[in-house]
């Protein structure tokens, strides 16, 4: 590429950042920065912007924060930037097709999963929460549908049985900074061509609920565990215990974990032990090694325990 592109950035969470911080080190011309608006947070509710907004102004960028870009006003103001491109990182609005149409080479949106794997909302979580060994990044030309378009170019990394959603979005986080500007650059020099995706293999991942967050014992070991590290450390993976002598569950969320000896035959959800070994239902069992109770921060098994024994036998319930 002989020189910078003029862009435009769109992006809300913390994993976009990175890819705005690596196209301003790669001195393209970052016309403007679209953000989710700020939204009530903490305590006082007070109204916090995006990271991708703060960082955004903090490096002295414009930023506009529309609710929606359907009214013809916005698009036009979107227009009228007249961009070589946009960039789409989890921004969170649906682009129309007013939108997707106005830059010269239209939009690239970097996907945290290797399409056409987990298309949607929560692509990190949902791959180890399945038990995929393998993610990446794909750098793809966006269409009207949901992660529907064509794809430029791809980084992959591996799932261990260590990787939580934390160190999983850290790890995409970077290999997206790495991938987008080599993507942008290539496909402004008509170096690579767009591959559809295949028709096959096509699964959706659906935004996290509630009812997503509570453990299953009666579920094989192994899934288990890969839904207390695809729930780590937010929004977390939910189970409930009633201490000794209480009538009153307490809720508390599992962090990491790992498959480790078997049930015995005890019913899922049963402690096996002092050190938080718990039945699941396929003969087997998890060790649950970091997690929160109410009020506090994340501790180990071990420092939890000392402080608040669980006795084997107690069940643990969803």
């Amino acid at each position: 590429m002989t020189q910078p592109l003029r862009l435009a950035f769109m992006g809300s969470p913390q994993i976009a950042v990175d890819v705005l911080a690596a196209l301003v080190a790669a001195s393209h011309e970052i016309a403007c920065v679209y953000s989710q608006p700020p939204r009530p947070s903490g305590r006082g509710k007070k109204l916090t912007p995006t990271p991708v907004q703060a960082w955004a102004e903090e490096h002295g960028l414009e930023v506009r924060t529309p609710k929606s870009l359907k009214a013809t006003p916005e698009q036009e103001a979107f227009a009228a930037l007249d961009l070589d491109a946009a960039v789409v990182v989890a921004y969170g609005l649906i682009l129309p097709q007013a939108v997707l149409d106005a830059p010269r080479l239209g939009c690239l949106n970097m996907h945290a999963s290797i399409l056409p794997r987990w298309r949607g909302a929560a692509p990190i979580q949902r791959a180890i929460m399945a038990g995929d060994h393998e993610t990446g990044v794909d750098a793809m030309l966006m269409d009207a549908g949901l992660d529907t378009g064509p794809v430029l170019m791809s980084a992959r990394t591996p799932i261990t049985l260590a990787t939580t959603a934390g160190t999983l979005h850290d790890r995409l986080a970077e290999l997206a900074a790495d991938l987008a500007p080599i993507a942008l650059a290539r496909w402004a020099d008509g170096a690579i061509t767009p591959k559809a995706q295949p028709e096959d293999g096509i699964t959706y991942a659906h935004k996290i609920s509630a009812d997503d967050q509570l453990v299953d014992w009666s579920k094989p070991a192994a899934e288990v565990d890969c839904h207390i590290r695809g729930l780590s450390p937010f929004p977390g993976a939910i189970c409930r215990w009633t201490p000794e002598g209480e009538d009153t569950p307490v809720r508390l969320k599992l962090l990491m974990s790992e498959v480790a000896g078997t049930s015995g035959g005890a019913t899922p959800g049963t402690v096996l032990d002092d050190k938080l070994l718990v039945a699941c239902g396929d003969g087997g069992a998890v060790r649950i090694t970091t997690l929160q109770r109410p009020g506090k921060g994340p501790m180990s098994a071990s420092v939890f325990l000392n402080g608040t024994p669980i006795a084997p036998g107690t069940r643990l319930s969803a």
